[in-house]
């Protein structure tokens, strides 16, 4: 009982709705224009599940071995900063993790493609080898990328494009232009997610030498930047909605812009890393909420 809250700490259970919110979008999608696997969507979701959790335990194995997460942070202890969990009780975890990834991966294939669309098999199979490669080597390997301030790149395409028009394909079996404007959208809030916390890590992160967007562009850009990333999306979304109304369901979703503006008047008054830890889950369920509702609006119409 000891070792279960620390891991469960690790596996940063508070983030797995924001990466599963492109599948429920993907998703609704799919059931609104025909095709929809029961099957495919739990796969999907264990699939994104248990991606998100190896990069959060990748993640903390790399900031921790480099020293990252120290004294100076804010927010939550994490596991091998704490010393409740060794840095080998941590790699092992990873490794088995990239098993279960890759049973869940070629199992969620199998269950959306079984042995015809050769091409689209091949296309996830690599899609998965590009996942379990961006969730280790965020801040893991001799090169991580989230110390070269590219983790806002990967978030946009993985959280956004990938898995929002991904599961639409899983399901669809072809690609449709429908998705890409919801799934730009979807991107830029995970993105703005991103960048809110490492807005808070500022100061650490710039004091150990990582460089993510925030400490590139200062706190006063970050915060510009973290306007752009979240107003563009509520922009993108109302585009999608006037170019593919069909009833007044399709307008759920301006219900997350309650929450969403509210969390914009925050930022722009926070002054400490704590402000912006207290905003980091307002933003993931209102991006979730989002995504929910904007799926949902189609499907009920």
């Amino acid at each position: 009982m000891r070792k279960i809250k620390p891991w469960l700490r690790a596996m940063r259970l508070r983030t797995l709705p924001l990466s599963v919110s492109g599948i429920i979008l993907g998703t609704c999608f799919a059931y609104y224009n025909g095709s929809f696997s029961a099957w495919v969507l739990v796969l999907a979701i264990l699939t994104t599940v248990s991606l998100q959790i190896l990069s959060n335990l990748a993640n903390d194995y790399g900031d921790g071995i480099r020293g990252t997460d120290n004294e100076d942070r804010v927010g939550p202890q994490r596991a091998i900063q704490s010393g409740d969990i060794t840095p080998d009780e941590m790699f092992d975890a990873i490794k088995f993790n990239v098993i279960l990834v890759i049973i869940f991966t070629l199992s969620l294939i199998w269950a959306a493609f079984g042995p015809t669309n050769f091409l689209f098999l091949l296309l996830f199979v690599f899609l998965g080898g590009i996942s379990v490669y961006a969730a280790l080597n965020y801040t893991m390997g001799d090169s991580p990328y989230g110390y070269r301030a590219l983790g806002d790149i990967f978030v946009f395409v993985f959280f956004g494009l990938v898995s929002t028009m991904g599961s639409y394909l899983l399901n669809m079996h072809t690609i449709d232009t429908v998705t890409i404007l919801p799934a730009i959208a979807l991107g830029l809030l995970s993105v703005g997610v991103l960048n809110l916390n490492n807005m808070r890590d500022l100061n650490s992160d710039a004091n150990v030498g990582k460089i993510t967007m925030a400490v590139k562009l200062g706190i006063k850009g970050a915060k510009t930047y973290h306007f752009g990333l979240i107003l563009g999306a509520m922009l993108i979304a109302i585009i999608f909605s006037i170019l593919f109304y069909v009833s007044v369901y399709n307008l759920l979703y301006l219900i997350a812009y309650i929450p969403l503006s509210i969390h914009l008047l925050k930022v722009k008054s926070a002054e400490t890393p704590k402000d912006y830890d207290g905003q980091l889950k307002i933003l993931a369920l209102s991006t979730f909420l989002f995504a929910v509702l904007l799926g949902i609006g189609y499907i009920l119409y």
